[in-house]
């Protein structure tokens, strides 16, 4: 008898025993290859001797020092190296335990620096439709995840919401990429407008939509016109790297293709590379110098910030990630990888979108191709696909709820980065055996 409280009382998982590379194994020995990196988190696979090493290394010093009275040398040198890296002018690294934090960190920031600014009436947050930015309060009302949302909505604060930029579902017929993003940013400054700009303190998106779209990205120039609108009437831009960021699409940081630097960014998942709970909140130079002018004081904070073990671990990864250039390996096994699923499934009666950049990729599941209307919601697909293609050792992430919140259906990939082309043809095979059965 387990008194864990799991995920869902009936449906009790296999107890893990080991990880090595792209696989894990249960107590029985039966090997699982990590197709969605859990939760597009181990992007460095399992059993990372650099790693591993490093987080030992440091609980041999000091495991934990609460920030309220230090600051440790893992924690400023991660710090140094992810603004090193970061894009545009974020200049100062808040570390957390994880992307929900990262997230209401990242938040309450540009209240409070529209507050230091003496701008209090700047209280409305715009993001979109079908986001996600995590499960506690605040973020749960910034997302735009319609069936998350429900339960808790009579607990949520207000939030504004615009379409997201899903072309496969949004663009008009005979609309060009380019007709559609300049229509979606006139959406969100008509809302501007309609609010009233000196209400506005933050814009809000993931560069690469992840759980909730399955790997959408949004079309050449959207997020271009996105930073104008918010710098035109003083909006911050957040954007939420937590599952998109770290490499996964091919750069460091997502934004980074999107030519474009927000004002504050939040990273998590493969920062830590599953080794650690870590995430990370980055401000600008400019936000940072308004609390440190004014109250000097970010009225926020966790137990774990800064934790130096953690902190260890996220160094040791950055350093796999950017000096062994492990991230070199993402772009071109990322197209290994698309193009061997447009090969098993691009011509598939019931795929009708194969999307996304790098190792971060998404197939959205359609009972029609040609209509791309959805299965019915009452058919379970993507919980049926989850099952399915875990009986036949492949770790995926399917998802419902796609299109609007109760109906379409999606599966995310997000492997490893250490994938090699023998993976790839594993995980494809797995997956079609796994489709011909639900579907």
């Amino acid at each position: 008898m387990s008194h864990v409280f799991p995920r869902h009382t009936r449906s009790l998982p296999p107890v893990v025993a080991r990880g090595e590379g792209v696989y894990l194994y249960d107590t029985t020995g039966k090997a699982y290859l990590d197709g969605s990196g859990g939760a597009a988190v181990s992007c460095l696979g399992h059993g990372d001797a650099r790693v591993v090493a490093a987080m030992k290394a440091q609980l041999d010093t000091v495991a934990f020092a609460h920030t309220g009275f230090f600051t440790s040398e893992p924690a400023e040198r991660l710090a140094d190296r992810l603004v090193s890296l970061a894009p545009g002018g974020l200049d100062r690294v808040y570390v957390v335990a994880g992307g929900s934090e990262a997230m209401e960190a990242a938040i309450k920031l540009a209240r409070q620096y529209h507050l230091e600014k003496g701008e209090a009436g700047r209280v409305n947050i715009i993001a979109r439709r079908q986001s996600y930015h995590g499960n506690t309060l605040g973020v749960l009302a910034t997302g735009g995840n319609a069936w998350r949302r429900a339960p808790f909505a009579p607990l949520l604060i207000d939030v504004h919401h615009v379409s997201p930029c899903y072309a496969y579902r949004g663009m008009e017929p005979g609309e060009t990429e380019e007709q559609y993003g300049a229509r979606l940013a006139a959406e969100l400054e008509t809302m501007v407008q309609e609010l009233g700009p000196e209400t506005v303190m933050a814009f809000v998106a993931e560069p690469v939509v992840g759980a909730t779209l399955g790997a959408v990205t949004a079309v050449p120039g959207y997020f271009r016109r996105i930073r104008e609108i918010c710098d035109r009437y003083g909006i911050l831009l957040i954007l939420d790297e937590v599952m998109c960021g770290m490499g996964r699409t091919g750069t460091l940081f997502a934004c980074e293709q999107d030519g474009v630097a927000p004002d504050i960014c939040a990273i998590a998942k493969g920062l830590g590379a599953g080794y650690a709970p870590i995430g990370a909140m980055l401000c600008s130079a400019e936000i940072y110098a308004a609390i440190e002018a004014g109250s000097g004081f970010f009225q926020h904070g966790h137990t774990y910030l800064g934790h130096s073990t953690s902190c260890a671990g996220a160094c040791a990864v950055l350093e796999r990630l950017v000096d062994d250039r492990l991230l070199d390996r993402v772009a071109p096994m990322g197209a290994t990888l698309r193009a061997a699923l447009v090969d098993r499934f691009g011509e598939h009666a019931n795929v009708g979108d194969i999307r996304g950049r790098g190792l971060f990729l998404g197939l959205e599941l359609v009972a029609d191709r040609d209509r791309r209307t959805a299965f019915d919601p009452s058919r379970g697909i993507a919980g049926k696909l989850k099952a399915a293609a875990f009986a036949e050792g492949l770790i995926c992430y399917p998802m419902s709820c796609t299109i609007d919140g109760q109906q379409g259906d999606h599966v995310l990939l997000a492997p490893p980065f250490i994938l090699t082309e023998d993976h790839v043809g594993e995980l494809v095979d797995k997956l079609g055996a796994a489709l011909a059965k639900v579907l």
